[in-house]
């Protein structure tokens, strides 16, 4: 195994996949403690590893910003090689960052070789990730066991055990901004707190927002519990539509919190139920219990990759695309609301 002084991650996608890379950081850090460790993601996702005791370095990719275009490009790409990497460990692999590497004279690269110049990696794996037959942070941590990098059997763990090493840290603005938020709208701390997130990248992967509405009226009717509609900007919409089907009062901030801010307020929160999106990484990161619902159950994009990890997660998905019902026609029944229901009185009944 090469003795690495000076790694670089390269993971510039969404928030649940920055998530799930968390449990490789902790084996490289584990195998180089030495080592300095840096970490290339999109402005989006900084705050999930600011203060991330593993890494010593965080830096942006701002492609609508200082590096856009050919020019940022270079300017990244030297800003890059000024550092002397000696490994690059490519997980969001494209043409952008399998290039940027390779411009920034990384001697070596690892990570799935794909058609996006795959063929620029010196250490490349083959990529059947789209078959999604492991989690994704196991297809992480397989990366690392390619390179001959271990730490602390972590590379062996069931995606139960891994949900110990899945990190998420809350800053103290984002709990001073809770505290703000709690005193505003009146929380008790004793008061119980579900947040709901009905938005997604994709709208496939939308619950339909009448069922939302009928979700939420059962939960407060079961647990007298204050509802919170969270997501981005884009999921205001939704929300709105939401709460106008509704005849409870509903708290809402989707479009109103930073990623970190939410980080702080889903640990506050008994619950999350949300689409299959990356709020469910953030919460089970921070250890609060969430179900999350999977509308498209298809090789790649399925529960088994992509599934919140830990004992306080639930999902409740479709059937698997090709399944068949018993008189033979494929299975395409929606989720039903008792389902998610039923997934919220057993996470209820265990927490």
């Amino acid at each position: 195994m090469t003795d690495f002084r000076n790694i670089l991650i390269v993971r510039t996608d969404r928030i649940g996949d920055v998530i799930l890379t968390t449990p490789s950081i902790k084996v490289l850090r584990q195998t180089y403690p030495s080592a300095r460790i840096s970490v290339l993601i999109a402005p989006l996702t900084k705050e999930l590893v600011a203060g991330n005791p593993d890494l010593d370095e965080i830096i942006v990719d701002d492609r609508r910003g200082v590096h856009r275009g050919i020019t940022g490009f270079w300017r990244l790409a030297l800003s890059l090689r000024r550092k002397k990497y000696d490994l690059a460990i490519v997980y969001h692999t494209k043409k952008r960052t399998n290039c940027l590497c390779r411009a920034a004279g990384i001697p070596r690269r690892a990570g799935y070789r794909d058609e996006k110049f795959g063929f620029l990696l010196t250490d490349p794996i083959p990529d059947q990730r789209h078959w999604g037959r492991k989690h994704e942070a196991q297809y992480c941590l397989d990366v690392l066991r390619h390179l001959g990098i271990s730490g602390n059997k972590t590379l062996d763990k069931s995606t139960v055990d891994l949900a110990e090493d899945i990190y998420v840290p809350i800053s103290a603005d984002a709990w001073g901004w809770l505290e703000q938020f709690c005193r505003e709208y009146h929380i008790r701390a004793e008061e119980r707190l579900i947040a709901v997130h009905p938005g997604a990248s994709d709208p496939a992967k939308r619950w339909p927002m009448e069922q939302f509405a009928e979700l939420i009226e059962q939960l407060v009717k079961r647990y007298q519990a204050r509802i919170i509609l969270v997501g981005t900007a884009q999921t205001s919409v939704v929300a709105k539509q939401i709460i106008a089907l509704v005849k409870i009062p509903v708290l809402d901030l989707a479009g109103k919190t930073t990623v970190g801010q939410l980080a702080g307020l889903l640990k506050r929160c008994n619950l999350l139920v949300s689409n299959d999106s990356g709020p469910v990484h953030i919460a089970a990161g921070v250890k609060t219990p969430c179900v999350s619902i999977f509308t498209r159950n298809h090789p790649g994009i399925n529960p088994q990759r992509w599934q919140p990890l830990g004992k306080k997660s639930k999902v409740v998905s479709v059937p698997p695309s090709g399944s068949r019902s018993q008189d033979g026609s494929e299975n395409s029944e929606p989720v039903p609301t008792q389902a998610v229901l039923e997934a919220v009185d057993a996470l209820f009944k265990l927490c």
